[in-house]
């Protein structure tokens, strides 16, 4: 899908992505993993070879009550609370043997607080799941039980790349609230870094969001405007055939979204028709930096979900090796 959107029709516009893009049972009618078959093993195993230097970043962001979360559908920042303390092992009310003391503690989050993916079973489509199912046969008050993030636990690792949007084509590093994103956009950064983008990559798309946010407060980093991908770029993420996918965003695709009256539009191709697993808040600032200054733009990706049974998202903590 490219071109001009008619901004008063997202209904028109996500039924035609919809019908152009669904990958509904290429992999069989019981495949759970969506376009994560396009990483292989031998696609892995090539990936392993992008190590070099040993040097690796982590992608996360922080997960803490100093957080961007403001309440939204009930998400809130995580909470960590002690349940034992140095104190407590200090005056020996913890009850052990022999002098030994701990410290123990716990954290209160939704799972999509922080740097989080989208699972399967996060968005639907009309009522309706990845894979043609029925949402209320995928997810139900007791979770996931078809397409839960578990089923993903340790297959999210490959070949990544990161396309530096911002850098490209942004003002010191940093793309305007609203910008959208589009495919040709994607083709340009990625000629410009030397690198192409391939079958089962995972691919990392940095806006500079992020890094505003940091300067300036949070602001409505967690919700409002932002830039991100272009509805339009529904069929490259289609095409490409990668794997996954995750912005410095909250929301991966543009906000404001592009029709008068719509919420996360591409989500609802990407997530239930394409298969597409989707990232977001990750912090690519320090692997950006080292990218420019290297000329390397592919590395090493692991970013395995917490496999919390039943989840439609979780939290990771990815790490990216060059």
């Amino acid at each position: 899908m490219t071109g001009d959107l008619d901004r008063t029709d997202p209904e028109g516009a996500i039924a035609a992505a919809a019908k152009l893009c669904s990958n509904a049972g290429r992999w069989g009618e019981d495949d759970v993993i969506g376009t994560l078959n396009f990483l292989d093993e031998a696609t892995r195993a090539s990936a392993a070879e992008l190590i070099r230097r040993g040097a690796a970043f982590s992608l996360a962001q922080s997960f803490d009550a100093d957080g961007p979360q403001k309440g939204w559908r009930r998400r809130t920042n995580p909470v960590h609370t002690m349940l034992d303390t140095g104190l407590d092992a200090e005056r020996g009310t913890q009850g052990f043997p022999h002098g030994i003391g701990g410290a123990d503690d716990v954290v209160f989050m939704p799972l999509q607080a922080s740097t989080q993916w989208d699972g399967l079973g996060h968005i639907f489509d009309h009522g309706m799941a990845y894979n043609g199912r029925r949402a209320g046969d995928v997810v139900t008050s007791l979770g996931d039980g078809v397409t839960g993030i578990e089923t993903v636990a340790g297959l999210i690792a490959g070949r990544g790349v990161l396309l530096d949007v911002g850098r490209v084509l942004g003002t010191d590093g940093e793309l305007p609230d609203g910008f959208a994103i589009t495919a040709e956009h994607l083709d340009a950064t990625a000629a410009a870094h030397g690198v192409r983008v391939r079958r089962g990559d995972l691919l990392c798309v940095r806006t500079g969001q992020l890094t505003r946010a940091r300067r300036d407060g949070w602001g409505d980093y967690a919700g409002g405007p932002a830039p991100g991908l272009s509805f339009t770029t529904a069929t490259w993420l289609h095409r490409s055939e990668i794997a996954g996918i995750a912005t410095d965003t909250w929301g991966f695709e543009v906000r404001p979204n592009e029709f008068d009256h719509a919420f996360q539009p591409l989500h609802q191709v990407a997530i239930p028709h394409i298969g597409l697993f989707l990232g977001e808040m990750w912090d690519f600032d320090a692997l950006a930096a080292d990218c420019a200054a290297d000329g390397r733009y592919e590395f090493w990706l692991t970013a395995a979900p917490i496999p919390v049974t039943g989840a439609v998202g979780a939290p990771v903590n990815p790490i990216a090796v060059k």
